[in-house]
């Protein structure tokens, strides 16, 4: 009996570790919406209400187990070989079906959809939110652990694992609400924004794969959690910020 609640257990971890959590989304879609086209921004509020685009970013979770879109499950994560070379992650980014239909490969999808009906809300509410998760690096994760959701992590006392720390745990320790957080980014980055909206997906894909190899090579027995929040903050701040500006960079080109 004590095997089955084990196994539930884990069962239900990974179910509910597969994306940043709702406040790192939210952060990330009001950056986007921020660096927004004037008749960009008013076409997306027509589609998704106003605000939308902050609204809807979680949407995709909260959908997955929906029978009518189950297909989307696997669209949150990359999974990849450790040992997958800069060259190799470009190739897979543009030729996204070769490990089967993941992340990348969604959203080109989605992109590919809006662009034939720019009206697809579907479509612009997946891309909001997978643009997202493409920023989180644990989302490169392993296939063996399931993307790090069966690596054990002790935060301040708690059980968890390294994918979920890393969709939320981590968000949770700045002690900020998402509008708060996503203000914090802006300010913090603001000098950086040409030079992070003009870094292709390839080159982004590199630095986020860089912090994965480095979230699984950090020394499990060291047990400061204050130092691993200092040692991947400015990991964690940029790739959020880089997922915000890069998601307008995509909807000012498909909408303007």
């Amino acid at each position: 009996m004590k095997k089955i609640s084990i196994l539930l257990f884990s069962l239900l971890i990974t179910c509910i570790s597969m994306a940043y959590g709702p406040i790192a989304h939210r952060a990330i879609a009001i950056i986007a919406q921020n660096e927004l086209q004037p008749g960009v921004y008013e076409q997306i509020d027509e589609l998704l209400g106003t605000n939308g685009i902050v609204y809807q970013s979680t949407w995709a979770d909260e959908i997955r187990d929906l029978p009518q879109y189950a297909e989307s499950k696997p669209w949150h994560y990359q999974n990849l070989s450790p040992d997958k070379t800069p060259e190799q992650l470009a190739e897979l980014w543009n030729n996204p079906e070769m490990e089967g239909k993941h992340l990348f490969y969604a959203i080109q999808l989605m992109q590919q959809r809006l662009r034939k009906d720019k009206t697809d809300v579907d479509a612009l509410k997946f891309l909001i939110h997978f643009m997202g998760d493409l920023h989180q690096p644990m989302h490169l994760g392993r296939a063996d652990d399931l993307g790090g959701n069966r690596v054990p992590f002790t935060w301040f006392g708690k059980q968890i694992n390294i994918h979920s720390l890393w969709d939320s745990y981590l968000i949770d320790h700045y002690k900020m609400s998402y509008t708060e957080l996503a203000q914090y980014l802006i300010d913090t980055y603001s000098p950086e924004k040409k030079k992070m909206a003009a870094m292709t997906i390839p080159s982004i894909l590199e630095k986020s794969f860089d912090i994965t190899r480095r979230i699984y090579d950090y020394d499990p027995e060291d047990k400061n959690n204050y130092k691993y929040f200092q040692t991947f903050r400015s990991d964690l701040d940029t790739m959020m910020y880089l997922g915000g500006i890069q998601l307008a960079k995509i909807l000012n080109e498909l909408y303007q």
